[in-house]
């Protein structure tokens, strides 16, 4: 369980006060650090992998989707059976091994040069990333609310400074080849497991046994996931915000499949984690993030940004065209992804906050997925199949803006131990 459990209450509308101990800042700011090397290796790589796919190993598109297919089913599917396992080992072991998953998956993609070898190294990238996220938010959710929401907003800044930063780190890299590039983001996540060890130790909660002694086992796991599936108003909010996830990551396939090379895609990645990290102090202020329309702007915003891309060709200027989708997309993607961990965290009980992620998490990555498969055949098949993709993930982030209602944030009790 996380050092920093949040107790249960019988109150629907209070959270508890952060215990006095002093780890709620040194917490936050090693996760800041965590996730600034950990996103800036990450968006190095890949800001340029469908290039390097497509242009140095000479991948067609339903190739390309694959391999970025398999990290999408690999992080989202195994974070619904791993998401209850950091709330039953600890998020400071979960992160450690998590980074060291990501570092080996970076490593075999420097070196891999077939569809296998590829698809292996982001089967890896996906298990890393199906423990990163939930470690770090469940010691982010375990704060008092007012420092979580900084505290979060801070996590979320530091990782768009690693995408701002990213791209252009990684194109200044690739001059000494794709390979020496992936090595670099390896290390990166090395330096991410040595700050995940030096997070506080985990605080022994009498009414639980010790991390190291509770048993992980497939009973253990699906107790968890029970808790969420039981909770018929949160899981419908799972369903309905599913593509807040979609909206968010088809962009990186998107952009350079629509024609763009890897000096655009820069500037487009690096212009939109710009403006999601300058929205962050707003989201933050006054749990903005759990109102509503927030959510529902976040998701019309991120689907216009597919609208404007599928103008481009209509008119001149498809530079600028780029920059305004940038913009447009960074505003949806710096609403949406603070908003959807606040309103679930709110909701959710401590005991299961790992659960909850997972199971979040797991039906985002089922729409990730399915779509991005979808969006990749459709850009095979030709420009005109490929506009119509673009119209379809405008009108999917507007369905969801219209649907999607946040559940009544209360605390449910636990399901007992057996």
């Amino acid at each position: 369980m996380s050092p920093l459990r949040v107790p249960t209450t019988s109150s629907p509308t209070t959270d508890p006060p952060e215990k006095a101990d002093g780890r709620g800042p040194r917490v936050v700011a090693i996760l800041v650090f965590v996730q600034l090397s950990a996103a800036l290796g990450f968006y190095a790589v890949m800001a340029h992998l469908v290039a390097h796919l497509r242009d140095d190993l000479g991948l067609l598109a339903g190739a390309i989707s694959l391999v970025m297919g398999a990290r999408t089913a690999v992080q989202y599917g195994f974070v619904l059976p791993l998401g209850p396992v950091v709330d039953l080992i600890g998020p400071r072991r979960s992160g450690v091994l998590a980074c060291a998953v990501r570092a080996a998956g970076f490593a075999l993609l420097a070196v891999g040069d077939g569809v296998g070898e590829l698809v292996g190294a982001s089967v890896l990238l996906g298990a890393g990333g199906a423990l990163f996220h939930p470690a770090a938010q469940s010691l982010l959710a375990a704060l008092a609310p007012e420092r979580r929401t900084g505290g979060f907003a801070a996590y979320v800044v530091s990782g768009q400074i690693g995408a701002v930063a990213g791209p252009p780190v990684g194109l200044a890299l690739l001059l000494g080849g794709f390979g020496a590039l992936a090595f670099a983001a390896a290390a990166g996540w090395v330096v991410g497991a040595v700050l995940f060890a030096l997070l506080p130790g985990e605080r022994r909660d009498p009414a639980r046994p010790p991390a190291r002694l509770r048993r992980v086992d497939a009973a253990s796991v699906v107790r968890g996931v029970r808790v969420v599936v039981r909770d018929r108003a949160f899981l419908r909010f799972a369903v309905v915000t599913a593509p807040t996830m979609l909206l968010s990551v088809q962009m990186t396939a998107v952009v350079p499949l629509s024609g763009f090379g890897s000096g655009a895609a820069t500037l487009f990645f690096c212009l939109t984690a710009a403006v999601a990290a300058g929205l962050q102090p707003f989201v933050a202020r006054n749990r903005v993030g759990e109102r509503r329309w927030v959510l529902a702007l976040g998701l019309l915003c991120s689907g216009a940004a597919y609208l404007v891309l599928a103008a481009l060709p209509l008119v001149d200027g498809s530079l600028a065209g780029l920059a305004a989708a940038a913009v447009v997309s960074g505003v949806g993607t710096g609403l949406m992804q603070p908003t959807v961990f606040q309103v679930t965290v709110r909701h959710a009980p401590g005991e299961w906050i790992g659960a909850y992620l997972g199971v979040t998490n797991f039906i985002g990555g089922l729409a990730v997925l399915g779509g991005g498969l979808a969006v990749g055949h459709l850009f095979e098949a030709g420009p005109a199949a490929a506009t119509a993709a673009l119209i379809g993930l405008t009108a999917l982030g507007a369905l969801a803006a219209a649907a999607h209602r946040n559940p009544t944030p209360r605390p449910a009790a636990p399901e007992p131990a057996r």
